[in-house]
């Protein structure tokens, strides 16, 4: 290998996402050649240099592994867990490379999350400027109407930052689970803020009491059931290594095509200036 960045190479060897890289190295927890490192900018080349995370040698991926889990509620999408709570990694029987999830879901939120060791596509599924698409079917309290809706597509402020715009529809009529006194939203978003789609449809009025993920990007079966997991065909991995090379457009670019057309005024001719005597 050539020397890079140390947060690429732990991506790279599959040791974790590069963003949660910079947090192990601000944390101390990774040495090169004996020494702690904490500067981000800090270099090395695994074939030369001793590089460590937790006093764990890292080496390069050996094989590349897409996995395809159905997350259940009550699971943690991290590695560990100081309280011991279950993990996604504890669902993973028989997988023996290092795999970590691209992206998250909450503990209390079930459906599609996709584990790998090939750090270059994590990092490019998880950048915002690729603007992934991510599928949920929500149970919320109450009937959203079509101003609520609308709301949620041009975008809900967060924490200071209006969402990107979104897709929404309702899908109560004839939906087989429903509760009463309740509605199925299908919402799809192209970001990951923190219990973003929790909070959007809170902010709309209609809190979430249930929420799954049904797609990631091109990715979706049906007949997964919670805690099934499988690897990605070769047709899955070939579609989304396309949509993760393809750049979403800009935010304001993207804002402007959600827009609805305003209607233009009618052409009025401008009066003509009266001569003067």
């Amino acid at each position: 290998m050539s020397i890079q960045r140390l947060q690429k190479i732990l991506s790279q060897a599959g040791v974790a996402s590069r963003r949660t890289a910079e947090k192990l190295i601000a944390e101390g927890r990774v040495t090169v050649n004996g020494k702690p490192v904490r500067e981000m900018g800090t270099k090395a080349d695994l074939d030369v240099d001793h590089i460590k995370v937790d006093d764990r040698r890292v080496k390069a991926a050996q094989q590349l592994r897409y996995i395809l889990l159905y997350k259940p509620t009550g699971c943690m999408t991290t590695l560990s867990d100081e309280k011991r709570r279950r993990t996604v990694i504890d669902l993973l029987r028989g997988v023996k490379e290092y795999v970590y999830p691209v992206g998250r879901l909450d503990y209390d939120t079930e459906g599609l999350l996709l584990l790998t060791n090939d750090g270059d596509l994590a990092a490019k599924l998880t950048h915002p400027r690729h603007g992934v698409d991510r599928t949920y079917e929500a149970h919320v309290a109450g009937i959203p109407d079509e101003n609520d809706l609308e709301k949620i597509r041009k975008g809900i402020p967060l924490d200071g930052k209006r969402t990107l715009p979104a897709d929404v529809a309702i899908l109560t009529k004839g939906h087989p689970n429903k509760r009463e006194g309740e509605g199925v939203v299908v919402l799809t978003i192209r970001e990951g803020r923190n219990r973003q789609v929790r909070r959007m449809l809170e902010a709309v009025g209609h809190p979430v009491s249930e929420l799954k993920r049904t797609k990631f990007g091109p990715l979706s079966d049906k007949r997964m059931k919670p805690g099934d997991w499988r690897e990605l065909t070769g047709d899955e991995l070939k579609v989304l290594k396309a949509r993760a090379a393809r750049p979403l457009p800009d935010q304001a670019a993207q804002a402007a095509a959600h827009r609805r057309p305003r209607p233009k005024a009618p052409y009025k001719p401008k009066p003509k200036p009266k001569p003067s005597r």
